[in-house]
């Protein structure tokens, strides 16, 4: 098995925003079950030994973490290409200034609309114009000794797929080196709150021309990047690259996973970095070669020509649609059960009243989340 690409390091669950498209798990991990310091820094080492170049740093929101700078300086120590995904909340001027100068490469800045009113409204927060301020604040570390790069990602749902060409100009006036385009994938809160949020394929076909537009005026500029709905897909996606094969997740309290979402499943038992080494989790834990390989595979992903490519599709998504983690991905056109899908795009990607107008069904499912944003920000 080759050595994992990228570790996604979720230092904390504690987060400022309550989107309800988050696809952070419902349990959640509390401050005093996280991680301390000096516990990542070995794992960030025991990764580089690992083999891993990538250490993505993202939560909840890792600003929630003092620590931050020396985590960082860690990663730095260990030769780790460090990425931050943040929401920006807890940013200032100085401690960006202070993140670059102890080796931050790179962060990702995330967004929900182009105008501050329907930004703010969909985080749940006053975050925008903080945001587009803070972009400015990395571009003056653009051109310094150590350039820090930029990206700005976009969550699209069906509140804000109308919206998307304004956005692309919004996130092309803040000049960013790339922009994500991902659509909002169905676990966690995003599958709770699927009625709310699943466009129409109308809605998709419209958004993909006006992507596929920017990326020809932006060419050479501007790279960009989108991540269509599984559930409009004919295809699966190759789930992370395919279960256990290029990284590794490690949540706040220190169990390794495939993925974010693989929790989900019952009966399986992922390993503590506080019990095992990186080196015997990915290589020998039972988890990880549970969906390694085509043994596992049912028909027809076991005789199907595009097996190689995406792996039987997402473990954690068959689960939650069919209860069963070894089912083939219901998204794919040729899986027994793939009428689930169908059902979900029929029943869900509906469009009615403008919540803008009627105040639901958003505003109703973020006050529904409201015990999950105090629980995410309790300091104790």
């Amino acid at each position: 098995m080759p050595n994992p690409l990228a570790l996604i390091a979720e230092i904390t669950h504690r987060c400022p925003l309550h989107c309800v498209y988050c696809s952070n798990p419902l349990q959640l991990t509390s401050r005093k079950e996280e991680l301390e310091t000096a516990e990542w820094l070995r794992i960030f080492s025991e990764a580089a030994a690992l083999g891993v170049l990538h250490l993505h740093l993202t939560g909840g929101e890792p600003l929630a973490r003092p620590d931050l700078a020396e985590l960082i300086t860690g990663a730095r120590q260990s030769r780790l290409y460090t990425n931050l995904i943040t929401s920006g909340i807890g940013l200032s001027r100085e401690r960006l200034a202070q993140l670059v100068e102890v080796g931050l490469d790179h962060i990702q800045l995330s967004f929900q609309d182009s105008t501050e009113g329907h930004a703010n409204w969909i985080a749940g927060a006053r975050a925008h114009a903080h945001k587009v301020e803070l972009a400015g604040w990395i571009r003056e570390h653009q051109s310094d000794k150590h350039r820090i790069a930029f990206t700005t990602n976009l969550v699209v749902h069906r509140q804000n797929i109308d919206h998307l060409e304004a956005m692309i100009a919004a996130l092309e006036g803040l000049r960013p080196d790339r922009m994500e385009i991902a659509h909002a994938q169905y676990y966690g809160w995003a599958l709770q709150n699927r009625s709310a949020l699943l466009p129409t394929r109308a809605q998709l076909d419209r958004a993909v021309a006006v992507v596929q537009a920017a990326e020809e005026r932006l060419r050479g500029q501007v790279r960009i990047d989108m991540v269509v709905p599984d559930y409009h897909a004919r295809f699966p996606k190759a789930c992370m690259g395919g279960w256990g094969r290029q990284l590794m997740l490690i949540d706040p309290a220190g169990r390794v996973l495939p993925c974010h979402a693989a929790g989900v499943i019952p009966g399986m038992r992922f390993n503590n970095v506080r019990e095992h080494g990186l080196d015997w989790i990915w290589q020998s834990s039972e988890a990880f070669q549970k969906f390694r390989g085509e043994e596992w595979m049912p028909e027809p992903c076991r005789s199907c020509d595009r097996r190689k490519e995406d792996f039987g599709g997402c473990r954690c998504q068959a689960f939650l649609l069919t209860g069963d983690a070894s089912a083939t991905d219901p998204v794919c056109e040729l899986a027994p059960l793939h009428h689930l899908v169908e059902d979900a795009v029929r029943e869900d990607a509906v469009i009615g009243t403008s919540p803008e107008v009627s105040g639901a069904p958003f505003h109703v499912l973020q006050e529904k989340m409201a015990g999950f944003w105090d629980y995410r920000t309790d300091p104790k």
